[in-house]
């Protein structure tokens, strides 16, 4: 009965069994036996007898015991110390202590609160404040005195105190296995997913082998109250770099490697010091300033020459005034013939992109995300070489909710306990599921023929001519050769003077512990290998179940399908496609049917792919709409309005319309293009690019039209001359924005993630030719847009020029510098702690099916994919050290490779194995030994010298055995019988056949070299992509230990190695890399925004370094606010991050070049009107583009789709807003260039004289505006 309080706290159970809660009280006292709920213990503990009394006295051997082992409690005299434990209940915790002293003691620290924790939960004297009892069984002592025995309580801790007990034990190294102590102390997390909860979740499980009784911990918020007079245990945790008295050490730095500077996490001190430093800085330059500026008012005002422009700004400026006079000549030129310009671009635009129907796009998940020339692909292409392709595998996963479990006595095997998904009711409903399955068929359209099980199925046993029977199909009812009759059988059982009836229970209670048995020791007598011929191991056929001895009390029962994988390319893939449909159909039926009583959870080898290409079906409406939106918004938002009458005239639907017609040809002619040279395209692509390209280029169009909307006709100008002249001075900084981000993405295109690659090149071309479109195109609608306006006008007056507010309160620059810094450095803490991967459930919409299958895998399954270590060609199995160095069996080196594999499976939280691997050289080393029926030579006749095999009853096989002693095989036995084990079927007289089991184990060429082996583990059921990716990691170091071992076999080549290898390593083998490649294309990203800034700047030093510096903090910023969104970094957050410095340039270069180029006295009016002329255009042309859009992308069925680009891009407009409207032009005010010469100064040579210094021309320079020429006036 769980109850909450209003405040949100953990539930907890009302306080039946402790109703008193106050300081110097008891929950329990005393030992009351043991538990019989639990089954295994690795100590012999006691339960306590519930005891809601006042503490007990602590005298004569308790309290010398209690200095021992509970110092903290023992600080008082014999006769104030009060404890709530007896003597009996200290010594077990002492012996308790001691185990968990085993590995805790390396950080005397971590040891102490360990055992702190264990000594209040125990004999703390105010135990009944933190404690309470939730559940108690009856027990009789054997005077007959009743007593009620604690079989489970809660305890309530704080949970900064929690917090840092476990902090102090997380880094403590186990040095046996080179992992960490807490991996033994978390579970099936291990330390790399361990946190406080799961920690002590653990230490109070009943099921672990160490606690007595079910503790629940409840971790309360600091601050809050539980209520009820409960008051949460709290108090101060040693540190791991404290000593805990003047004699002794704290921690080694090896088991505290917490980065920490005094108490503080080190990285939030670092942070904070930069973020002083920083601000130390700004306000002390601001109190220099100040300081020179009070100075200066005091004195006189002495004329001063204005400073003169060295080379560099002479340059710079000249460049600026050819890049203007091209502009304005080629946009005069546009304007003057308008339509020709647009059936040119048309024709160019339409060319490029036919080149769409070429286009592939790429769903393959491993060619999305794995570079052809990575190792996993590398090793993924050696072991299809050899072994062919990883099968398929179908699953269905029975749980029986709310069934209850049932007792068995067997006859012969003794009393068991079945759950209640074991029941011959649910066995036959499976039964029935895999029967027609096995009868069902599924039309291939292509191939136009109908499909069966057995044409698309496994079959280790028969791969030639498979039957329905020969598929390999895991699951319970194969222990009876997927019978009903077999599952009906009864028989007469005697075993000694017990006679009584065995059943199914007795067989499978057999199979389960001797799966390998060819008939079991009931009256029953049958087999327990599968109806295709070999063995189901439990924990492939169980999950859920508590430990290896007993399978029977699973939770859940998994029916396995094992599919042959064909290349995409066989006309075969289909066939299996197909079947895999149908699957899917069967199961769904079989889930609808049986749903009230059973839970069904299934999948195939398609589903995710079928899952992501539905949702991403149907966002495509979604999609749809965003981009109607942001048409829509352009639309009305383009025009100039003055009056209702005037609507029509004054709106610029139709050049809104060109102006997205211009982007999305942008985007078509660049795909086309591409898709012309062979590139492949993606989803992501089609996602993720047009709205770079809508964010880029309809910027660009709100800057042109907004412009020429404020111009003003010169006199005797003509409109064609007009349109030249905005264009002159709009274009250097759309050419700044665009060139910044066309190079920017080439050189993103470097990343060795195919996606990404793809993505970068597909950006660059599209932004690219947006540029060449707009000044081309766009520019020729213009004008036609111009010429209308002008036919249609009826009168009225000119629009009036629309700033960005007014001049911004400059009073209040420092604080927004100090706050920009302080968001800047708490971006960067933040983006130190963002979670690197992407769990497979977030690329699934939230109604899926498979969220409940990956519910059902992390919850019951007990093993994970099968791992194989391959061994590459050179290495000699022939030779006696070569076997020795791989077997385990008698005689093999200790350090052998399965030897290694078996060592690591004993340490699952840190290796990521879980069953030890199969070893076809033991089996063969067996199969060879003289006194089984296994290999035998016929010695006479026909077959003289022929391999006669073990069912065989020929006499010319007498005293054939291929051995005559148990030894080591020669390498010419060795080559001649290993064929005959590979091929040699399993029988009852011989188990050790290797067909099925290792045929395909060893790769061989025509003259029976062995080109490669492979040996099978297990690895551990893995549940989020960190384990996935420690696990691949593990493994790898694991390999590299045996290579190194076999390496120093005589014979082996330098360049031989074992790798691991599992269908999964392809997929997140890139978070290996993940990081330190996005940090290494995001800065070659910034790179060019740096340098054509400088360049086209007129060479400004100040101006570019603060375009770098708020492009960097933008991007800081925003990966810091992931952290805080639940947004992991992954390939799909870089491909958004990459497009967030391209959005970001937007923001930033508009001001920073209105900046440079603008004539104001003084950097504040200098940065104010930029912001004022060109504010409004960044708003609506970057940001009120985008957010339209990607709010309705909150709306994507598509958790992807939610997560990566509603809430993704959602941060990068909000940040890239803020810094470019606010941050930049404050900035800029404080560091930015302050004009070298007044605005009369005439124009600049691009000639230096001597010394580099400018000297003004004795003749100022002017031109017309007819001849087309830039006019300053003296």
């Amino acid at each position: 009965c769980e109850t909450h309080d209003p405040a949100g706290h953990p539930g907890w159970a009302a306080p039946t069994f402790t109703p008193i809660h106050r300081a110097g009280y008891c929950a329990f006292y005393g030992e009351c036996g043991r538990n019989p709920e639990v089954n295994i213990s690795l100590v012999s503990s006691k339960v306590p007898c519930l005891s809601n009394t006042p503490a007990r006295v602590a005298t004569g051997p308790l309290l010398a015991l209690l200095r021992t082992v509970c110092p903290e409690l023992a600080r008082g005299s014999a006769e104030t110390t009060r404890v709530c434990c007896s003597l009996a209940q200290l010594s077990a915790l002492q012996l308790s202590v001691a185990l968990s002293g085993t590995v805790l003691s390396r950080c005397p620290a971590c040891a102490r609160n360990f055992a702190n924790l264990y000594c209040n939960n125990i004999c703390s004297p105010d135990q009944s404040l933190f404690t309470n009892v939730t559940r108690v069984i009856n027990r009789t002592t054997a005077q007959g005195t009743p007593q009620l025995a604690v079989v489970e309580y809660q305890c309530f801790y704080r949970q900064y105190f929690a917090d840092d007990s476990f902090a102090s034990c997380r880094g403590v190294r186990l040095p046996a296995t080179g992992g960490y102590a807490i991996d033994t102390m978390c579970g099936r997390y291990g330390a790399r997913l361990c946190t406080t909860q799961r920690w002590l979740d653990f230490q109070g499980d009943k099921n672990n082998g160490l606690a007595p009784l079910q503790i629940d911990f409840q971790l309360v918020p600091n601050g809050t109250q539980p209520g009820d007079a409960v008051v949460p245990l709290g108090g101060t945790a040693w540190r791991c770099n404290q000593a805990l008295s003047a004699q002794e050490q704290p921690c080694s730095c090896q088991d505290c490697p917490h980065f920490l500077l005094g108490n503080a996490n080190g990285a939030l001190v670092l942070c904070g010091l930069l973020f002083g430093h920083l601000a130390l800085v700004f306000v002390v330059s601001l109190l220099c300033q100040c300081w020179r500026a009070k100075k200066k008012k005091g004195t006189a005002p002495q004329p001063a020459p204005a400073p003169a422009a060295g080379c560099s700004a002479r340059l710079g400026d000249a460049s600026h005034r050819v890049l203007a006079r091209a502009f304005r000549r080629w946009g005069t030129l546009v304007a003057g013939h308008p339509v020709t310009v647009l059936a040119v671009v048309a024709v160019l635009a339409g060319g490029l992109s036919a080149g769409l129907v070429t286009l592939r796009l790429t769903t393959d998940p491993v060619e999305l995300w794995s570079a052809p020339g990575s190792r996993a692909r590398q090793e993924k292409a050696f072991y299809d070489r050899h072994f062919g392709p990883f099968f398929r595998t179908n699953q269905v996963i029975v749980t029986a909710p709310g069934r209850p479990s049932s007792g068995y006595e067997s006859v012969v095997l003794g009393a068991k306990n079945f759950s209640g998904v074991l029941s011959e009711e649910v066995l036959r409903a499976l039964l029935e599921l895999q029967e027609r399955l096995a009868a069902t068929t599924a039309w291939a359209p292509v191939a136009g023929r109908e499909v069966t099980l057995s044409d698309v199925c496994y079959a280790p046993l028969n791969p030639t001519q498979p039957g329905l029977a020969d598929c390999c199909v895991n699951s319970v009812t194969q222990y009876f050769q997927n019978n009903g009759t077999r599952l009906a059988m009864t028989a007469t059982q005697t075993d000694g003077k017990k006679t009584g009836t065995v059943d199914w229970h007795d067989h499978l209670i057999y199979c389960v512990n001797s799966p390998l048995s060819f008939k079991d020791i009931t009256a029953l007598e049958l087999s327990c290998m599968a109806e295709y011929g070999g063995p189901v191991f439990p924990y492939i056929a169980f999950g859920g179940y508590p430990g290896k001895r007993w399978y029977t009390e699973a939770e859940a029962l998994i029916v396995t399908y094992s599919l042959n994988n064909f290349p995409r390319d066989d006309p075969r893939h289909e066939w299996v496609l197909s079947w895999e449909r149908r699957f899917l159909e069967v199961v769904g039926d079989f889930q609808r049917a049986h749903g009230p009583n059973l839970s069904v959870a299934f999948m195939a080898e398609r589903s995710l792919e079928d899952e992501i290409n539905r949702t991403t079906g149907e966002d495509i409406p979604v999609f749809a709409i965003s981009y109607l939106v942001v048409f829509a918004y352009i639309a009305l938002a383009l025009g100039e309005y003055t009056a209702w009458r005037r609507v029509l005239v004054e709106s610029k639907v139709t050049l809104a319309l060109g102006g997205i017609a211009v982007v999305l040809g942008a985007v078509f002619a660049s795909m086309g293009f591409l898709a012309l040279l062979g590139l492949p395209s993606s989803l992501v692509i089609l996602e993720v690019v047009p709205f770079l390209v809508l964010a880029v280029g309809a910027d660009n169009i709100f800057i042109f039209v907004q412009e020429y909307q404020q111009s003003q006709r010169e006199p005797g100008e003509t409109r064609e001359q007009h349109v030249g002249r905005v264009l002159a001075r709009v274009a250097p900084s759309m050419l700044l924005c665009s060139l910044s981000e066309v190079i920017c993405f080439f050189l993103g295109a470097l990343s060795s993630m195919p996606a990404v690659r793809t993505f970068a090149l597909t950006a660059a071309v599209a932004i690219a030719f947006d540029f060449l479109l707009q000044m081309s195109g766009f520019v020729a609608l213009l004008a036609l847009d111009a010429r209308r306006q002008e036919v249609r006008r009826l009168g009225g007056r000119r629009g009036v020029a629309r700033g960005f507010g007014g001049s911004p309160h400059w009073g209040a620059a420092g604080w927004q510098v100090l706050l920009f810094l302080f968001l800047a450095c708490a971006g960067l803490y933040f983006t130190l702690q963002v979670p690197v991967g992407l769990d497979q459930e977030l690329a699934m919409p939230k109604d899926s099916y498979m969220l409940e299958y990956f519910a059902a895998l992390n919850q019951y399954l007990a093993v994970g994919v099968p791992t194989y270590f391959v061994t590459t060609g050179g290495y000699n199995f022939s030779s006696p050290a070569g076997i020795n160095s791989i077997c385990s069996s008698a005689g093999c080196a200790t350090d052998s490779l399965t030897h290694t594999i078996q060592y690591a499976t004993r340490f699952p939280n840190v290796s990521y194995l879980a069953i030890p691997a199969t070893s076809w050289v033991d089996d063969f080393l067996d199969w060879l030994n003289p006194t089984s029926r296994c290999c035998r030579i016929h010695r006479f006749g026909n077959l003289t010298g022929e391999f006669c095999p073990s069912t065989s009853s020929d006499p010319s096989c007498l005293g054939g055995q291929c051995l005559n002693a148990t030894r080591r095989p020669t390498v010419e036995e060795f080559e001649r019988f290993l064929p005959w084990f590979l091929h040699d079927h399993p029988t009852l007289q011989c188990a050790k056949g290797g067909l099925g089991a290792y045929d395909t184990a060893v790769s061989m060429d025509a003259n029976g070299t062995i080109l490669a082996s492979r040996f099978m583990a297990y690895q551990s059921p893995l549940r989020t992509s960190q384990e996935y990716t420690a696990a691949l990691r593990a493994a790898r170091d694991l390999a590299e230990e045996i290579t190194t071992t076999l390496r120093r076999v005589p014979g082996t080549p330098p360049d031989f190695r074992v790798f691991p290898y599992t269908v999964t390593y392809v997929y997140y083998e890139q978070y290996l890399t993940v990081v330190a490649e996005g940090v290494i294309t995001l800065a070659l990203c910034l790179v060019p925004t740096f340098v054509v800034s400088f360049l086209l700047l007129g060479m400004d030093l100040r101006s570019s370094v603060a375009t770098l510096l708020t492009i960097a903090m933008i991007l800081l910023d925003t990966v810091g606010a992931m952290t805080l969104w639940d947004v992991p970094y992954n390939a799909v957050a870089l491909i958004n991050l990459v497009a967030a410095v391209g959005i970001s340039v937007e923001f930033v270069s508009h001001i920073t070049c209105a900046f440079a180029h603008s004539t104001k006295p003084d950097r504040v009016e200098r940065a104010a009107e930029a912001t004022v002329n060109m504010g409004s255009k960044v708003v609506a042309g970057v940001a009120m583009t985008n957010l339209p859009g990607i709010v309705v992308l909150a709306f994507a069925k598509a958790q992807l789709i939610q997560i990566f680009f509603f809430r993704l891009n959602f941060i990068i407009t909000l940040v890239g807003l803020a810094h470019g409207l606010i941050f930049l032009p404050v900035l800029l005010s404080y560091i930015g260039k302050t004009p070298l010469s007044p605005p009369g100064d005439g124009a600049l040579s691009p000639k230096c004289p001597p010394g580099g210094r400018w000297q003004p021309p004795a003749v100022p320079y002017q031109e017309s505006a007819q001849e087309g020429v830039l006019h300053r006036p003296l």
